[in-house]
This record gives structure tokens, C-alpha cells and sequence, in this order.
């Protein structure tokens, strides 16, 4: 899939405020945890290896938990799918979010789990990820 519009362009054109805005999905639920914009914007870095659009704008995170521990760190569950089962990353994805998610100053672990319910459609994504794509609909 080719990408018709990057971050930077879309930023410029809209501004900061509306394109932030607009790149939240509108399906995922995440915590009200001051740790959360921090593994917000370490999902914004992962992107599916065949579609240039972060993983999180593409709408593959259902759920994200964060949970304090009793030593000052804090663990991450993430529940998110994937555009098809067939995906070739299937079975990378989940070390590919822990990856990302670790480097996080405090974390202490990082679960990812994948789910087929309910199943991924476009209506899943951020409006920038639509935009990125040519996806109007």
C-alpha cells in the first residue's frame, strides 16, 4: 500500500490541534494514566511492515491497561488485532509492540495480545490514517 500523505504534510495543512484530533481512533480504549501518552506515542512508532500508517491510527489497538507495581514501575497490557489472519507478521507483531513498548523509562512488563474479535474493518481507523491512505469513505 503507498501512503498519498505523510504526518508532516497533514500537520502543516491542518495544524497540530486538528490532526491530533483527528489521529485518534475511534473504536480504541485507552486508560486515564499519566504513563499514557508516553505508550501512546511508542505505538504511534510501530508501523505493519506493508502499510506506511503506526499501528495505533491504523485502529489495531483495542485496548490498552496500564498498571502501577508496588517498586515505582508500571506494567502494559495491550489488546489489538491485525488487518486480516493471514497477516505475514502475525507471529512478529506482538515481539514488535513489547519491543517498542520497553524502551519506556519505568516499565516494567509489556503484554501483547492478539484478538479476532471484534474483526478489524476500515471504520476502525483514524481519520489521518484514511487521509495517509486516499481511504474516503
Amino acid at each position: 500500500m503507498e501512503a498519498h500523505a505523510n504526518e508532516e504534510m497533514m500537520k502543516r495543512a491542518m495544524g497540530e490541534d486538528e490532526y491530533a484530533e483527528l489521529a485518534q481512533p475511534p473504536h480504541t480504549e485507552v486508560p486515564e494514566h499519566p504513563k499514557w501518552p508516553l505508550v501512546e506515542a511508542a505505538l504511534r512508532e510501530i508501523y505493519d511492515p506493508e502499510i506506511p500508517v503506526n499501528i495505533y491510527e491504523l485502529g489495531l489497538i483495542y485496548k490498552v491497561d496500564i498498571q502501577d507495581a508496588e517498586d515505582g514501575s508500571f506494567d502494559v497490557f495491550v489488546e489489538m488485532t491485525l488487518t486480516s489472519p493471514g497477516c505475514p507478521v502475525a507471529q512478529e507483531m506482538p515481539g514488535m509492540v513489547q519491543s517498542g513498548l520497553f524502551p519506556i523509562e519505568g516499565i516494567g512488563a509489556a503484554e501483547v495480545e492478539i484478538v479476532w474479535d471484534p474483526i478489524w474493518d476500515p471504520s476502525y481507523m483514524a481519520e489521518t490514517a484514511k487521509l495517509q491512505l486516499n481511504m474516503f469513505t
